[in-house]
């Protein structure tokens, strides 16, 4: 057995094979403090996400780990603490969020709205503060997805600004909410970008871990004004695994490379289907695409999410999966995708890296 001390405590935990955040303990300075009394070691974590359904779990398997590596008697406690984005200049009434995060397709059809929704839903649904805005001026879908009536429209604050609609817990806000549902957003680019700035500096926030950006489909105006005006905290990319659809999310990585976005992952939608009769699992777009194109970007694949028309009818009803069926498998995968994407922007705000300056070159 070890001689139990501060440093062979901290020895064992660089050490140690279990890590669910991709790094050891020492290597994402999750350790807090350690306290070693007569009764035993008390270790405690302090962790750049949020993560309420996996907690007591860390905490047990991780004590196991130590006790087999001869360090016994380990109490965990775990401090959960979402952190704030260093690339983010916090001003106005963005100044109380602490990540903002785009997610975006090279195409449309991927899935990338309900991704979206479900995502924010499960963010949440781990213990974080969370807002979700709708970036798509020509295609609105948020108050369908999320299953708000016609009649509801943003509150209206010193005749200038407006609190976000709540759904679910969640704070939304979208160009949807200020329109009829049948009128169609009829504008040229300048005139969608300064809708969209709008949108988004005069809603009243107020305090959130995250704040998620359901971009339109490609690489056009809005992308590139939302890089100029806002400070991001990281790119999410949204594909499925067929051929044409990589391709166009090709496009999406070289443009946020090109504006200094940090890329965060990828996330393979509809990577497979399996039969509701005889329960026989299938590729149906093909495989490998999303995890080929991550390896050549040396990017994360976030995660790899099913195709089922559960899914579909869950947003088509403003119900999406993680509230309608929380403990379903579907939404398991969501909560994983939220893991992950919690654990790539605690490294990316552990590496401190300050906010680049975007210059944006035309040419012919």
């Amino acid at each position: 057995m070890l001689e139990v001390t501060e440093a062979s405590v901290r020895r064992v935990l660089g050490e140690i094979g279990y890590s669910p955040f991709g790094s050891s303990y020492i290597e994402m300075e999750a350790i807090e403090s350690i306290n070693i009394g007569e009764s035993g070691v008390d270790l405690y974590l302090k962790v750049g996400l949020q993560m309420q359904s996996k907690s007591n779990l860390l905490a047990m398997t991780l004590s196991s780990e130590l006790e087999k590596a001869g360090i016994p008697g380990v109490t965990v406690h775990i401090n959960c603490e979402v952190f704030a984005s260093p690339l983010i200049s916090r001003q106005g009434h963005l100044k109380d969020v602490k990540n903002i995060v785009m997610v975006a397709s090279g195409k449309g059809g991927v899935g990338k709205s309900t991704t979206s929704v479900n995502l924010a839903l499960a963010l949440q649904a781990e213990g974080a503060k969370v807002g979700i805005l709708d970036a798509d001026i020509y295609g609105p879908s948020l108050r369908t997805m999320l299953g708000i009536d016609n009649h509801i429209k943003p509150e209206l604050v010193d005749q200038k600004y407006v609190s976000p609609v709540r759904k679910y817990g969640l704070k939304s806000m979208s160009v949807a909410f200020m329109s009829e549902d049948k009128t169609p957003m009829i504008w040229r680019g300048p005139m969608a970008v300064r809708a969209l700035q709008q949108l988004l500096e005069n809603t009243l926030w107020g305090d959130l871990d995250y704040l998620i950006i359901d971009m339109p489909p490609g690489t056009g105006d809005i992308h590139i004004s939302l890089a100029q005006k806002v400070n991001v905290s990281g790119a999410i990319v949204v594909t499925t695994p067929q051929e044409m659809a990589v391709i166009d999310a090709r496009k999406g990585l070289e443009m946020f490379n090109k504006v200094s976005i940090p890329v965060l992952g990828i996330v393979e939608n509809m990577a497979t289907h399996r039969c509701s009769n005889c329960g026989f699992e299938e590729t149906v777009f093909g495989s490998g695409g999303a995890q080929h194109l991550a390896d050549s970007y040396q990017v994360q694949l976030l995660g790899t999410l099913p195709l089922d028309k559960r899914i579909r009818a869950d947003v088509d009803a403003g119900s999406p999966t993680v509230v309608e069926s929380p403990g379903s498998t579907l939404a398991q995968s969501y909560i994983a995708l939220a893991h992950q994407v919690g654990i790539e922007i605690w490294k990316t705000n552990r590496r401190g890296t300050a906010a680049p300056e975007i210059q944006i070159v035309d040419s012919l």
